[in-house]
């Protein structure tokens, strides 16, 4: 993520002048690390730029499969069209931190530790915010709407159903079809049980329908967890770490091992035991989880001639949102039923 840097206004003192460049030092220095670390903005979402006031993403059907045509025959017609589509608004986020007159003084034209962690926490929030905002809509995505660092947030799919649904439509024209993402049933009770479970929450996600009713065929490989269940994160790591089936002494295949990348996300603090699946080549090619960067952090300073203090402003800009449904499930860890959720055969 790029940073970009207003012009400074007003007349600055020699303090002023010899610590603006030490502090855009460190917020460089604090996105550089960042940035390399990455975070759950560009594992589980898909990063793209816009100019624009909002995106809409549209939906269409795809081609069906060439048809047989004896010599001398035109081919048959076939034709696209539009099935759904949703719009994603930016939405404007800030924060300040202040340098006093004291804190300039006592540094000695350069960035005292007090100073210096404040610049890199500032970088710091930055990230959080895009992080968290994201793992946010997934943690809640049985809900239509949220609210996030004073933002109302639209967390419904194309088909106006919450990410995770029961009764997600699909169709064109002449199809008019309903699937689920949302299932509950016995899955984390032991290795043997997730195993199995994982296997039968895979084949779901792989015969999701596309718009003309034909199985889409992705293979899921990411596995996305809460981040205070760790009886749950152990018996997955062990599934997924394991070479030979867990729980027996006579040396099956695993077949899951090797298959997945596994997420913690550690601000979502579920109540129940309970794991989303994803399909990341199907995030991609279907516009799953977007998050949409208008405008980057966007940082500008000033004196504040009443107070003499030193002011840092950051702005950014951005939108979240889902493109589709059918990159990802959710399933509950529950042997009775769950509203909204379908019971994993």
């Amino acid at each position: 993520m790029s940073i970009l840097y207003s012009e400074t206004g007003g007349l600055h003192n020699a303090a002023i002048g010899k610590l603006e460049t030490p502090i855009k030092m460190i917020i460089e220095h604090e996105s550089d690390l960042l940035t390399k670390r990455g975070g759950i903005c560009d594992w589980l979402f898909n990063v793209e730029r816009s100019n624009r006031f909002g995106e809409t993403i549209v939906g269409q059907n795809e081609f069906g499969v060439f048809h047989a045509a004896a010599e001398g025959e035109a081919a048959t017609a076939d034709g696209m069209e539009e099935t759904y589509r949703k719009f994603i608004e930016h939405i404007q986020f800030m924060k300040e931190f202040t340098i006093t007159a004291q804190m300039m003084e006592d540094a000695n034209y350069g960035v005292a530790a007090d100073a210096k962690r404040r610049v890199e926490n500032f970088t710091r929030a930055y990230y959080k915010t895009m992080n968290r905002i994201c793992e946010y809509v997934l943690a809640n995505g049985t809900d239509t709407t949220g609210s996030f660092a004073g933002a109302t947030l639209d967390l419904t799919t194309p088909d106006g159903k919450a990410l995770f649904s029961n009764s997600h439509k699909y169709g064109n024209a002449t199809l008019n079809g309903t699937q689920s993402n949302y299932y509950y049933g016995g899955i984390l009770g032991s290795t043997s049980e997730f195993e199995a479970a994982l296997g039968s929450l895979a084949s779901i996600l792989r015969n999701m329908k596309d718009e003309n009713g034909d199985v889409l065929g992705y293979t899921a490989d990411t596995i996305i967890l809460p981040g205070n269940r760790p009886s749950a994160e152990m018996i997955v790591k062990k599934v997924c770490g394991s070479e030979g089936a867990t729980g027996n002494g006579y040396n099956d295949i695993n077949l899951q091992f090797g298959n997945w990348n596994i997420v913690v996300m550690p601000d979502w603090q579920a109540s129940d035991d309970r794991v989303m699946i994803m399909s990341s080549e199907a995030n991609r090619n279907l516009g799953g989880n977007m998050f949409f960067n208008r405008v980057p952090l966007t940082v500008s300073n000033w004196v504040d001639h009443h107070t003499g203090n030193y002011i840092w402003n950051g702005r950014c800009r951005f939108g979240v949102g889902f493109g589709t449904y059918k990159h990802i499930l959710l399933a509950v860890d529950s042997d009775t039923a769950v509203t909204g959720a379908t019971a994993i055969a």
